[in-house]
C-alpha cells in the first residue's frame, strides 16, 4: 500500500530519515518503534506531507504521492494523528468531527443564502454519522462537553474519531499512548483492532509502550539513526543483536532473572 524507497530528510547537516526504505501492507496494523532521534516522526511527516523530503520517494498504491501537501493526501484517504491532540477546544466533541468532512455545503457563502434547505440535510446526515462514531468510540456521552475539557486520552480517541468522518483508507498514529491511562489506552486499542477487523482501515503506530506494539502490531518496523534496522514480529525484533545494541540496551537479551 505505502512504500517508502531511500528516503531522507536533512536539517542542515543533521540527517534526520537517512535512506530509509520500507513497506507497509495493505490491512496491516505496523508498529514503528526506535529511540527518541531515530527520526520516526519525521519519516511520518514526510509520508504525511507535512514535510518536503530532500530525496527519496514515496508511492502509495503505485502512485507517486512524493511531497504532495497533507490536503490532497487526505483527499486519497491518508491521515495522521500528532503526539499531541489537536482539538478545537471551544466546539463540542461532536462539533469536532461534524466540521471534519471537506467540501460541505455551508462553506460557501452563496449556500448560506440559497441553499439552507441543503445545508440543514447535510448537517442532520453529519450529526447522525458523529454520533455513531462517538458510540462506536464508547465517548457518547462526551458528544455536547467542549472538547477542550475533556482527558489526554479521551481527546486521542476523539482524533481517532476524525479519521472515521472520512472514507480513511491508512492512518498514522503517533504516540497515541502518550499520556494516556492504561484503562483508555486499552479502549484505544480496542477501537484500532475494531477499524482494522471491520472496516478495513491501516495503521502505522509510533508506540513506545511495547505491551501496546505487541497487543496491535505485526509487523514492528525498528529504526535507529534515520534507518529501518530491523522488522519481523516484536520477538524477532527483541531478539535481533543490533537492535539490542541501539534501542533495548546492550546486554537485554541475556540478562539473568533477579529471584523475587
Amino acid at each position: 500500500m505505502i512504500q517508502v524507497e531511500n528516503l531522507h530528510k536533512h536539517f542542515g547537516g543533521f540527517h534526520a530519515v537517512d535512506g530509509a526504505t520500507l513497506t507497509i501492507q495493505p490491512g496491516s496494523i505496523t508498529g514503528l518503534i526506535g529511540p527518541n532521534g531515530a527520526g520516526k516522526t519525521t519519516l511520518f511527516n514526510v509520508v504525511a506531507g507535512v514535510l518536503e523530503p530532500t530525496s527519496g520517494r514515496v508511492t502509495m498504491n503505485g502512485e507517486d504521492i512524493t511531497g504532495l501537501p497533507p490536503h490532497a493526501l487526505f483527499g486519497k484517504g491518508l491521515l495522521r494523528t500528532f503526539q499531541i491532540a489537536h482539538e478545537f477546544g471551544s466546539m463540542t466533541c461532536r462539533e469536532n468531527l461534524m466540521m471534519v468532512p471537506g467540501g460541505q455545503t455551508g462553506e460557501a457563502l452563496w449556500n448560506t443564502w440559497f441553499g439552507r434547505k441543503r445545508i440543514a440535510e447535510e448537517e442532520r446526515a453529519l450529526r447522525a454519522k458523529a454520533d455513531e462514531v462517538l458510540e462506536f468510540l464508547t465517548i457518547s456521552h462526551l458528544a455536547d462537553h467542549k472538547a477542550g475539557q475533556v482527558s489526554g486520552g479521551q481527546k486521542k480517541l476523539l482524533e481517532l474519531g476524525r479519521t472515521m468522518m472520512v472514507d480513511a483508507r491508512i492512518v498514522f498514529l503517533d504516540e497515541v499512548g502518550a499520556g494516556v491511562n492504561r484503562t483508555l489506552l486499552n479502549t484505544i486499542g480496542d477501537a484500532i483492532i475494531r477499524l482494522n477487523k471491520e472496516r478495513g482501515y491501516t495503521f502505522v503506530v509510533i508506540e513506545h509502550d511495547m505491551d501496546f506494539i505487541e497487543r496491535l502490531c505485526d509487523p514492528v518496523i525498528c529504526m535507529a539513526e534515520g534507518k529501518v534496522l530491523a522488522e519481523g514480529t516484536l520477538a524477532e525484533i527483541k531478539a535481533n543483536e543490533h537492535v539490542i545494541e541501539a534501542y533495548l540496551g546492550t546486554g537485554l537479551k541475556h540478562k539473568k532473572e533477579v529471584p523475587a
